[in-house]
C-alpha cells in the first residue's frame, strides 16, 4: 500500500524567525490522521532566518536527526558539545534520560534550511549520546548511502537506538534505483529536492510517501533529486 503526503498539504508554522512545514502533528498543528508513521514521529522542514534559532530547551527519550539542506546550524548541548553542522552533514542526538541543547542559524546573513526528524527509541532512559556525520557525495550518487542504522549496521553510519535505517541518495535526471526493505516492508520516503516517479506516483520537493507491505520500491528521477528513505520496523 502506498499513500502520499504532499508538501502543499503539510501543516504550517510561521513565527517570524522560523517558517516550518510539519509532515506530522507538531506544536500548534494537529491532524489526527498524521501523528507519525511507525516509530517515525516528526519530520519538520524548518527555514530559520539569519541569527534566529531555538534557545536552550530539554529533550528526553527521543532519537533526533538533523539534516541540513542549506546553510549551517550552530549546536550547543549539556553533554559539552559545541559544533557547527553545515549542509552536507547530519547530526544524530540521542536524548535518552535527558539533555538540554540550543540550535541557531550560524549565519547572520543567509537563511538556514533543515529537516528536524524524531524517531522513537526502543527503550527509555538510555545514556544521552551525540554523533555527527559528513555525507560522502560520491557514495550516494545514484545509489543508497546509509546514514543511520541499528547497532552492528554498515560501517560509517550513525547508530540509532531503534530498529530503523535511514538512507540517502542523490539521483541524476534519468537515473533509476530500487530499494528492498530490510525490516518488514514499512518505508517512509521524503523528497528534498528535484522530482521522482515512484511506482506511478510523481513526487515534488517536500512530498512524502508512506509505503507498507512492500517488497521493493522503484525510483526514477525525472530531475536531479535528493531523497531520504526511512526503513522502519
Amino acid at each position: 500500500m502506498i499513500s502520499l503526503r504532499l508538501n502543499k498539504e503539510r501543516g504550517v508554522g510561521n513565527y517570524g524567525w522560523l517558517n516550518a512545514r510539519y509532515t506530522f502533528s507538531f506544536a500548534n498543528y494537529f491532524d489526527r490522521r498524521f501523528m507519525g508513521f511507525r516509530t517515525l514521529r516528526v519530520i519538520n522542514q524548518d527555514t530559520i532566518e539569519p541569527g534566529g534559532g531555538f534557545p536552550t530547551h530539554p529533550h528526553n527519550d527521543m532519537e533526533i536527526l538533523t539534516y541540513v539542506i542549506q546553510g549551517a546550524v550552530k549546536h550547543v548541548d549539556s553533554m559539552g558539545n559545541t559544533t557547527t553542522i553545515p549542509a552536507g552533514e547530519v547530526q544524530l542526538m540521542s536524548a535518552g534520560s535527558g539533555i538540554e541543547h540550543s540550535e541557531f542559524n550560524a549565519s547572520t546573513r543567509e537563511p538556514l534550511e533543515l529537516l528536524q526528524i524524531w524517531i522513537l527509541p526502543d527503550s527509555r532512559g538510555y545514556q544521552p549520546n551525540y554523533q555527527q556525520m559528513k555525507i560522502n557525495s560520491p557514495a550516494r550518487q545514484n545509489q543508497w548511502l546509509t546514514l543511520v542504522s541499528p547497532e552492528g549496521g554498515p560501517a560509517g553510519s550513525m547508530t540509532i537506538r531503534q530498529r530503523a535505517f535511514v538512507h540517502t541518495a542523490a539521483l541524476e535526471a534519468g537515473k533509476s534505483i530500487t530499494y528492498q526493505p530490510l525490516l518488514g516492508g514499512s518505508i517512509w520516503l521524503q523528497l528534498i529536492n528535484g522530482a521522482l516517479k515512484i511506482e506511478g506516483h510523481d513526487l515534488s520537493p517536500g512530498d512524502g510517501m508512506a509505503c507498507t507491505q512492500i517488497e521493493q520500491l522503484n525510483l526514477h528521477a525525472t530531475k536531479d533529486a535528493e531523497v531520504l528513505l526511512f526503513d522502519l520496523a
